[in-house]
C-alpha cells in the first residue's frame, strides 16, 4: 500500500514530538507542510525541528529557499509528490506534517494549481495600489474581473488577492476555472491534533518564551542584516515583532506579548482552515494522549 500519513494541527499542539515518535515506530520520514520552514536561517522563529530532532528522523522540504526567494504552491506540490514517491520506492513511510492548510490540501487533494508565473511589473503595479490605497480597490477590481474567484478566496489576505488578480489579468480566465483536483494515488490517513484552547494558549506562551531564550532576537538581527524587512518571510509572525523591537518601535516586553497574542489569533485562523478539510480524524491530545494516535496509524498500516 502506498500510504501517506498526514499529521496536521495548530501551532504548538505537539506535532513535532509526535511525528518523531511515529517515524521511529513505523520507519518513516517527515515532509514539512509549513510555509515558513522552507526558509533557510529562519529556525527559531518557525519552530523548525532542531538538529537533534532532525537526527532522529529525516526531514524534507525545509531549508529549500532563502528568505528573499519564492516557492509557489505548485512547486511545493511537485516537490512533495517527488519526495513521497522516492520514500515509497525505498520502503519508507512518508509523514506529511504541518499547519499550512493550503500545502496540505495541495498534496492530499491533488489540487490543480494555475501555472501562471509571477509578473514582476504587474505585481509592482498592484502592490503600489495596495500601499497607496489599501486592499479595497484591489478587491473591487477582482470582483469585477473574476467574481467566481472573489467568491472563494480570503479577501482579507492581500497575497491571495494579488495572486488572483495576476492570474485573471495575465490569462483572461478565472482562477476557479483554471483550478480543480486530481487525487494522488496514495492511501491517505489524515490525523488532526487538537487541545483545549486554554491548554493550547499556555503551550504557545511557553514556546514564545523558549524562543526568546534560544535567541530569537539574535536570529532576527542576523536576518535583517542581509534581507529587506518588508519581505513576506520577514514580515511573518515573530520576526515582524522582533524587527519592530530592534527598530525601537516596541519594547522587548511589548514585542513578546504581541507575539503571544498574535499567535493565539493565528491558531484560530488555522482552525477555520482545518474545518474546511474533509476526512480528518481528530484527536484531543490532552484527553486521549499520543498512544491513541499510534494505535490509529498502526491499524491503518496493517
Amino acid at each position: 500500500m502506498r500510504a501517506l500519513i498526514v499529521l496536521l494541527g495548530p501551532t504548538a499542539v505537539g506535532k513535532t514530538a509526535l511525528s518523531l515518535d511515529l517515524c521511529r515506530r513505523f520507519g518513516g520520514e517527515i515532509l514539512s507542510a509549513d510555509s515558513r520552514q522552507i526558509y533557510r536561517g529562519m529556525d527559531i522563529g518557525t519552530a523548525k525541528a532542531t538538529p537533534a530532532e532532525q537526527a532522529q528522523a529525516r526531514h524534507h522540504l525545509i531549508d529549500i529557499r532563502n528568505p528573499d526567494q519564492t516557492l509557489t504552491v505548485a512547486e511545493y506540490q511537485a516537490l512533495a509528490y517527488g519526495t513521497i514517491d522516492a520514500l515509497h520506492a525505498h520502503g519508507r513511510v512518508p509523514f506529511l506534517v504541518g499547519g499550512t492548510a493550503l500545502y496540505l490540501r495541495a498534496v492530499t487533494l491533488g489540487l490543480r494549481i494555475p501555472e501562471v508565473p509571477p509578473n514582476p511589473a504587474l505585481r509592482a503595479e498592484l502592490e503600489g495600489i495596495l500601499a497607496t490605497d489599501g486592499l479595497e480597490p484591489l478587491v473591487a477590481q477582482l470582483r469585477a474581473l473574476d467574481p467566481a474567484g472573489a467568491a472563494v478566496i480570503d479577501l482579507r489576505n492581500p497575497r491571495r488577492v494579488l495572486r488572483a488578480l495576476e492570474i485573471v489579468r495575465m490569462t483572461g480566465r478565472s482562477k476557479v476555472e483554471l483550478e480543480g483536483a486530481e487525487p494522488p494515488p496514495y492511501a491517505i490517513l489524515q490525523i488532526g491534533l487538537t487541545r483545549p484552547r486554554a491548554s493550547l494558549h499556555a503551550r504557545i506562551d511557553a514556546r514564545v518564551d523558549a524562543m526568546m531564550a534560544e535567541g530569537l532576537v539574535e536570529e532576527t538581527r542576523r536576518l535583517l542584516a542581509h534581507y529587506d524587512p518588508a519581505l513576506p518571510a520577514l514580515s511573518s509572525l515573530g520576526y515582524r515583532e522582533m524587527g519592530a523591537m530592534l527598530r525601537g518601535e516596541l519594547s522587548m516586553a511589548d514585542a513578546v506579548a504581541r507575539i503571544k497574542t498574535e499567535t493565539h489569533r493565528f491558531v484560530r485562523n488555522q482552525a477555520t482552515s482545518f474545518r474546511k478539510m474533509e476526512g480528518v480524524a481528530w484527536f484531543d491530545l490532552d484527553a486521549v494522549g499520543a498512544e491513541a494516535v499510534m494505535a490509529r496509524v498502526a491499524a491503518f498500516l496493517q
